[in-house]
């Protein structure tokens, strides 16, 4: 069987002896750096009130592929956007091993915490911010260090929780679901089962009015059970397959409706085809891109 791992591999050594000039990851990201636009009107948002959203999704970071000063940019050219909130969709850090260096993740959370919006910058967690802290895995608990490095510089990290917000007086809720892959399998564990630590429910449960909602969670494959009191759905995780042709990507760790870009479920979902690299550092027909959706808008949803 065909795995997403082997496919990328092969597609990587492939982009390695430079067959295609259109891969993204053995050149500097930023270079083909873009922002998607999305305008979206989902039945359950009140028209009036006009919200511009800025999400961030799988930087991975690291040299030289994710540098600091590539993700520096990344937040220079994401606050011109003037977004009213920030949002981050998981995985800080390295996701492979073809790396110069590993960031500290002060380091880069530290460059992150130059986001700047009127209602504020807040994460979630992805499952390799799980899988990379091996204390927390051995242990079965705590916030993996990507965690605490954001709340560290004052960026809260949303684990299966839901804060009301506000913009001109018209409240909406902003919600976080806790990653579905946090543990690797272990022996604890029965074999080859990765553990969740997201609970739909409990966090849907935080939501004490009919406010619309917006939902945060890394991985796409939740929107499935997730119900139409949501209007808005944000993850990442996919990189939109990392390789995409023709808008089909051959392989998606969350399947071909949940590969890349807005679906519509019981819930608009918007899936960010992300910034960096998982498995190898390359990428074919997903360049790297900062998503901005715009919820109440007139128009209908642009790629």
């Amino acid at each position: 069987m065909l795995t997403r791992r082997h496919f990328l591999k092969s597609m990587g050594g492939l982009g390695a002896l430079g067959v295609s000039t259109t891969a993204y990851g053995f050149s500097a990201p930023v270079v083909r750096l873009r922002v998607t636009r999305y305008d979206l009107s989902p039945p359950q948002w009140p028209a009036g009130l006009k919200l511009r959203i800025a999400a961030i999704a799988d930087l991975h970071a690291c040299d030289p592929w994710m540098s600091l000063d590539h993700i520096g940019e990344i937040v220079a050219r994401t606050n011109a956007l003037k977004p009213d909130i920030v949002v981050m969709l998981g995985d800080y850090v390295a996701g492979h091993r073809k790396v110069t260096r590993f960031i500290p993740d002060a380091e880069w959370a530290a460059v992150l915490a130059g986001l700047k919006a009127p209602l504020g910058v807040h994460a979630v967690l992805g499952n390799h911010d799980w899988w990379e802290d091996k204390e927390v895995q051995r242990n079965g608990q705590g916030l993996p260090s990507a965690g605490l490095a954001l709340e560290a510089v004052g960026i809260p990290v949303y684990e299966n929780d839901a804060r009301k917000l506000s913009k001109n007086g018209q409240s909406f809720w902003l919600a976080g679901l806790g990653d579905q892959l946090a543990y690797m399998p272990a022996r604890r564990f029965r074999p080859g089962r990765r553990i969740g630590v997201d609970d739909l429910g409990a966090t849907l449960a935080k939501i004490t009015d009919d406010a619309p909602v917006v939902l945060m969670a890394h991985e796409p494959d939740v929107a499935r059970r997730v119900p139409s009191r949501v209007a808005l759905q944000l993850s990442g995780h996919t990189h939109g397959g990392q390789v995409r042709m023709l808008g089909w990507s051959p392989i998606s760790p969350s399947g071909q409706q949940l590969a890349y870009g807005h679906i519509k479920m019981n819930c608009d979902v918007v899936v960010s085809g992300g910034l960096g690299c998982s498995i190898m550092p390359f990428r074919l027909g997903v360049p790297p891109e900062i998503v901005l959706v715009t919820l109440g808008a007139a128009r209908p949803a642009v790629a």
